[in-house]
């Protein structure tokens, strides 16, 4: 198992931050020394990457539009399950 020295946190909200759609989007990602030649290279290495998966899963084909009511009533199921 590989050590790493430290963890970035990465997060994006709104759509100033590339964000399409409202919900938590954190990356966790391990660091070990001189992974990367300028420290924030790692940014530009997630955007690709980011597009790349968007492109081979496509995951909006099958997404439906849920209104306001279905959202509160699946949020509702989860509260439950969490309490």
């Amino acid at each position: 198992m590989p050590c790493f020295y430290e963890t970035c946190v990465f997060g994006k909200d709104g759509p100033q931050a590339g964000q399409a759609v409202a919900h938590v989007h954190i990356h966790l990602i391990p660091r070990k020394k001189r992974d990367f030649e300028k420290n924030d290279e790692i940014y530009d290495v997630i955007d690709v990457k980011e597009k790349e998966l968007k492109e081979k899963l496509d995951l909006d084909i099958e997404r439906k539009d849920r209104t306001m009511d279905e959202m509160a009533q699946e949020a509702n199921e989860y509260r439950a399950l969490f309490s």
